[in-house]
């Protein structure tokens, strides 16, 4: 329905499912308008999703295939600016995209992740202990004490960022989703994250250390593909950034999904339901990445009933994605455990699948069993409804998650 005025991207995201389903009903590609009034598709239908993201047409380079920021009407004011201006995976097409693609892969092969678990284990047990110190009946925030220091820790270990300057490299990545943050923030904040990656990379360059970063700088010297500087540094900030936040999201999402259906976590304590099952349906049903942006049509294309002209920016809704009511059924938007079918695209699909899927996978098994299993009877602290979804269109989280890990009667 191409007809209809485009709607308005809420860029607080205030209710992401809400929003998205509204754009599903028109069509599984419909009409937006983003910050900045940039017009655009989104893309909702699973099976519409699945045929851009196979999609060779559709390119993630805006340097070469968004004439709107190539003439320059798309300029430093754009509030979505750091997703156009990175110089990585995500904004790369063709050989260009594959090239970094063989580089970066090689950070989560199978025998590294495995290699990672206790790095996972240790990690999860040191933040589980500083948890259990609560007094009985204390709210903690599980978001700030466990979902986003579990995988920031994780990341950064593999890429050998020191603890005190975790936080200032990760800030980039945080500010980066925050979809609220006005565009003369945005574009200072993509000077500084730059600035501050490079400067780590030279650091690593003048002394190297058992680290994927350090692999990365010998690479640029000896592999035949050479990363530049600028993918060098954008590479690290896409390997930091999707590093921490989806999984953090996605630990939160999972916590939150039980603690909220507590038939759901009774399946599991009784074991007719394992970690692997709240995983995926999980990523199904809660997609800790919401609405991606961008792609580029190279061509005028044909997808979901519509025609997405030569040029026109794209995004992804897999917070929507999931639940398809044309693959899930009418009760799509239900968590549950039991159900058969928990296909997702929450990872992407294709050559642009999420490389770090193997490692979130890994960091999921091991942080929920193990946070379920040494407090049990956790409980949320707050009514569902008072929770505050994050400032963001881009992800689909919590802005915190208040939680009682024991009655006050039993520290468990």
């Amino acid at each position: 329905m191409t007809d209809q005025p485009p709607i308005v991207i809420d860029r607080t995201g205030a209710d992401i499912h809400a929003e998205l389903a509204a754009l599903r009903r028109r069509g599984p590609v419909s009409r937006i308008e983003l910050p900045g009034s940039v017009r655009a598709w989104s893309v909702t239908g699973y099976e519409a999703a699945l045929s851009v993201l196979g999609d060779t047409r559709f390119s993630k380079d805006p340097r070469k295939h968004w004439p709107a920021f190539v003439d320059g009407e798309i300029g430093a004011d754009f509030p979505l600016i750091g997703w156009v201006l990175m110089d990585n995976l995500t904004t790369a097409h063709g050989a260009d995209h594959s090239r970094l693609r063989r580089l970066t892969a090689k950070a989560f092969t199978p025998r590294r992740v495995e290699a990672m678990r206790p790095v996972i284990e240790q990690a999860a047990a040191e933040l589980l202990d500083e948890l259990a110190a609560a007094a009985p009946g204390e709210a903690v925030d599980l978001k700030k004490r466990f979902a986003h220091p579990l995988p920031a820790r994780v990341i950064c270990d593999l890429f050998g960022v020191e603890p005190e300057e975790r936080a200032d490299l990760l800030r980039g990545g945080e500010v980066n989703v925050d979809t609220t943050t006005g565009a003369e923030e945005a574009a200072a904040n993509v000077e500084r994250w730059h600035r501050q990656m490079h400067d780590f990379v030279e650091r690593k360059r003048r002394t190297p250390g058992d680290d994927l970063t350090s692999d990365l700088v010998a690479a640029q010297e000896t592999d035949g593909s050479r990363l530049t500087p600028s993918e060098l540094v954008g590479t690290l900030h896409l390997m930091l950034a999707t590093g921490t936040e989806p999984v953090m999201n996605l630990i939160g999402n999972a916590v939150l999904a039980l603690l909220t259906h507590p038939e759901q976590y009774e399946r599991v304590r009784a074991g007719h339901a394992g970690w692997d099952d709240v995983i995926e349906e999980t990523l199904r049903a809660e997609a800790p990445v919401a609405h991606l942006p961008f792609r580029f049509a190279t061509e005028d294309v044909e997808v979901g009933g519509v025609t997405v002209r030569r040029g026109e920016p794209v995004l992804i809704g897999f917070a929507a994605t999931g639940r398809d009511p044309e693959v899930h059924g009418a009760d799509a938007d239900r968590f549950e455990l039991s159900r058969e079918d928990k296909s997702h695209l929450a990872f992407g699909s294709g050559v642009y699948r999420c490389i770090g899927m193997p490692l979130a996978r890994a960091e999921l098994r091991i942080a929920l069993p193990a946070l379920f299993a040494r407090f049990p009877e956790m409980a949320l602290a707050v009514r569902p409804e008072q929770l505050k979804p994050q400032s963001t269109f881009i992800m689909n989280g919590v802005e915190s998650l208040p939680v009682r890990l024991a009655p006050k009667d039993d520290r468990g």
